[in-house]
């Protein structure tokens, strides 16, 4: 049986060589998957690390996805997509050829071993926020039933965010 089609916003980001060609072939991997179909691509933002500070700027992107895929299910997915793409998971916030974090699985607050959503540093991520805010700034986040605008003006993190081209070239 089918589950009921969800709207999901999930995170892109990269660091470690061509990376805006890695965030095009996440987006086109992710569209090719038979129960997603890509409904939204913010611009590309170029963004200070996070967590570990001293390594090269990310660039990143939040694409909005229609699925009928059980949460647990896209995030596996997810994560093949990464290793077939040479993510490679040697240190925490280390840098990565691309990076797949799913951010909101429509209203739904989740807890797996695999997977939380929302996902948990959503609301201290600056890099997440401004993406986000371009695509769905009246969303509200279902656990502090707050927008996603609010928490970028609410958002504490300084580092650098600055859009750097539409996300679709």
């Amino acid at each position: 049986m089918a589950l009921p089609e969800v709207h999901v916003f999930i995170g892109l980001g990269s660091n470690e060589g061509d990376s805006l060609q890695h965030l095009s072939d996440a987006r086109r991997n992710i569209g090719e998957l038979p129960e997603a179909n890509l409904i939204a691509t913010s611009s590309f933002y170029r963004t200070a690390a996070w967590g570990k500070t001293d390594q090269p700027d990310f660039i990143n992107q939040v694409i909005q996805v229609s699925t009928t895929y059980h949460p647990e299910e896209l995030m596996l997915l997810l994560l093949e997509i990464e290793e077939q793409m040479g993510r490679k998971r040697e240190e925490k916030w280390g840098p990565r050829s691309i990076d797949l974090d799913i951010l909101f699985f429509g209203q739904s607050i989740l807890h797996f071993d695999l997977l939380q959503v929302p996902h948990p540093h959503i609301t201290e991520r600056r890099f997440v926020l401004e993406p986000l805010c371009e695509l769905a700034p009246d969303f509200i986040h279902p656990l502090n039933g707050i927008t996603v605008r609010q928490l970028l003006e609410l958002c504490t993190d300084i580092g650098s965010v600055k859009r750097i081209n539409s996300g679709n070239e």
